[in-house]
């Protein structure tokens, strides 16, 4: 008995030290930098240490369960829904037999490790979640507000579209009916090793769309932001920011693979389907002296979720 007890509560302090190397891993091991060896050793470093936890938590109470709990049979008759006064004692008197057999209320070291691994075990989450809020910082005063951050991306009047990841500018006579390009602006296919790639790449990332002109539905307002039916569109889901990128080239409707989402490229990218709540938001662009797409400014509205409060 002595041992089992042993056991199970090193099973729970075990799973303590399981959560501690994942928050651990996540600092040791940043992934910041954008490069792959990094983001494959956080995964695997958090992944394992929050695997390990949990698991120990489970081989702990189970061996408990097994071990150490009183092994009886009982027989319980059916009643009806609520109970007599005298059964419903009888409940309390049978909740209070567990407890001593059990050894919960007496055994203090399991109790304590049991409670420490189930509080240890959801550090793990709030330390990814904190991730990925946006950081404060004091040189940028909007580096904290969300909604700023989503509205500014790296796209600007004049820069070239480049295929994703090759960074090789595209030229409108090159797009064929019905293709579709993954597409990054051209300065940043030359930062792919830089700080914060991953997270410019993220929201400036589109997708590049040709059909024929007349299937277009355009708005006089946007009339000039196509070019001889070749339009683009931010490739984040204004649902909760999966990449949307399955196109079907018959509907030209745009599938969100996370929650179905859909979008009608053909009318603006509109939501047809799906709990997205606004349309894809659509990047202006035009043709260069050299026959290069460009865009004509940065997207008009922020890009991303729609969870966010629009100003």
């Amino acid at each position: 008995m002595k041992r089992a007890v042993r056991t199970v509560y090193t099973l729970f302090y075990l799973s303590v030290a399981g959560s501690l190397w994942a928050v651990a891993a996540y600092m040791i091991f940043p992934i910041e930098s954008g490069e792959i060896p990094a983001i494959r050793d956080n995964n695997l470093f958090i992944g394992l240490g929050i695997a390990f936890a949990l698991l120990a938590i489970g081989v702990g109470a189970i061996h408990w369960s097994k071990a150490i709990m009183a092994d009886k049979e009982y027989i319980e008759p059916r009643h009806a829904t609520r109970g007599s006064d005298t059964t419903r004692a009888g409940a309390v008197a049978v909740f209070s037999e567990a407890n001593e057999e059990s050894g919960f209320g007496r055994r203090t070291v399991i109790r304590g490790g049991l409670f420490a691994a189930l509080a240890a075990s959801i550090l793990p989450a709030i330390t990814l979640f904190r991730g990925l809020a946006p950081e404060n910082s004091p040189e940028d005063p909007h580096a904290g507000d969300p909604v700023y951050l989503l509205s500014h991306t790296m796209w600007k009047k004049g820069m070239r579209l480049a295929t994703d990841p090759e960074g090789l500018p595209v030229k409108a006579s090159e797009i064929t009916l019905g293709s579709a390009l993954h597409i990054i602006p051209e300065e940043l296919a030359h930062l792919s090793h830089e700080e914060g790639y991953l997270d410019a790449k993220a929201k400036a990332i589109v997708l590049l769309v040709r059909m024929l002109p007349e299937q277009l539905h355009e708005t006089p307002e946007r009339a000039s932001w196509s070019y001889d039916g070749i339009v683009a569109y931010s490739k984040v889901c204004t649902h909760v920011g999966c990449p949307v990128a399955l196109y079907e080239q018959q509907t030209h409707h745009l599938l969100c693979p996370c929650h179905q989402s859909q979008f009608d490229i053909s009318d603006e990218a509109k939501v047809i389907f799906g709990p997205a709540a606004r349309p894809l938001p659509q990047l202006p662009i035009a043709v260069d002296d050299e026959g290069y797409l460009v865009a004509q400014s940065d997207f008009t509205e922020p890009v991303g979720p729609s969870f966010w409060e629009r100003h």
